[in-house]
């Protein structure tokens, strides 16, 4: 609700500041491109989003996200100590894990929601976030990117010859914002303890 106000009082503050300059015309002009980009933009991004969408649930009817969780079954475990004797739940977490290492936040989102919702009727705690439900939180905020599919897509979308030719970047910056994010989940857990 917060948002949809700020969003109509900027609109507001735009249109009247065109008007006291004049420059209304220009300020549509510039409104109309900037959605026809959004929409280019969107419909690009869809067939890549897809594709991995279609990737990742390939991977969990093969058993090969079961197999991604016995991979990750140490780190999950250590993060997730809710997630040491329920396999499903495990599943769960190393389905939204591996897609954010593939890049893919949106594709993610409905991986975390289901792992975050069993993990909170696990915890019993009504009302407040558990441990294990603000790492997942983080994890997937920070996440390590070994293909940044989405990003890719956009780069690739804006006319990148190669879109891909950041990985490295890629790779240091989100291992360390990781390690940074799980550092800070675990000494923050002790002290709210």
């Amino acid at each position: 609700m917060a948002m949809s106000v700020l969003l109509v009082v900027m609109m507001l503050c735009a249109i009247i500041f065109a008007a006291f300059q004049g420059t209304t015309a220009e300020m549509s002009s510039g409104l109309l491109d900037g959605a026809k980009d959004a929409v280019g933009l969107a419909i690009s991004m869809a067939g890549v989003i897809c594709l991995w969408c279609g990737v990742v649930e390939v991977m969990r009817r093969s058993g090969l996200m079961e197999k991604l969780a016995k991979i990750l079954r140490w780190p999950i475990s250590a993060l997730f100590p809710e997630a040491r004797k329920d396999n499903s739940l495990r599943g769960d977490i190393a389905a939204s894990v591996s897609a954010n290492l593939l890049g893919l936040g949106n594709a993610a989102t409905p991986l975390s929601i289901r792992a975050a919702t069993r993990l909170h009727d696990i915890s019993g705690r009504s009302g407040k976030a558990s441990n294990s439900v603000c790492m997942l939180v983080i994890l997937g905020s920070c996440s390590i990117q070994i293909i940044p599919a989405t990003i890719a897509a956009a780069r690739a979308s804006q006319g990148a010859a190669n879109p891909f030719d950041i990985l490295p970047a890629v790779w240091i910056t989100t291992v360390l914002s990781c390690t940074v994010g799980i550092v800070a989940g675990v000494l923050l857990k002790r002290v709210w303890k």
